[in-house]
């Protein structure tokens, strides 16, 4: 497994990640959510926010998205997140397991498959979000 900074923005996560790009260098993927079978999920309004963002340069990696939360204000302190990546294994999904031990239920995604692999997020009983995405192989 391997873990990475997760940054999310309400609405200019393509501008800042370019922005991060123009400093760092790398390579630049970007997925609107328009662009995925996802978007059936949420309203027209939302499609043109970013669903996964990921700058990468050698070693140097930063994933980030666009606020898709509806029940939940973004605000200092709950814009970022570990973001654990891997393959979908039993030791990603034990992972997952002792980190959701005392955790908040409230935005509890329990680990589940997307179209890109596996998909999960809590904040543990830190406050710390976590996000989960596990690659089938």
């Amino acid at each position: 497994m391997e873990t990475a900074p997760y940054l999310l923005f309400d609405g200019d996560c393509a501008a800042a990640m370019s922005f991060y790009r123009d400093c760092f260098g790398g390579e630049l993927t970007i997925t609107a959510l328009a662009d995925t079978p996802m978007k059936a999920a949420f309203p027209p309004a939302l499609h043109d926010r970013i669903i996964n963002a990921q700058l990468q340069r050698g070693a140097f990696r930063v994933s980030a998205s666009d606020w898709m939360a509806a029940d939940l204000t973004p605000a200092r302190g709950n814009m970022s997140a570990v973001f654990v990546t891997g393959p979908a294994d039993a030791d990603l999904s034990e992972a997952f397991e002792r980190l959701k031990s005392g955790a908040s239920t409230r935005h509890l995604q329990e680990l589940h498959e997307m179209p890109f692999g596996l998909y999960g997020q809590l904040y543990d009983r830190f406050g710390v979000q976590w996000i989960f995405r596990g690659e089938f192989t």
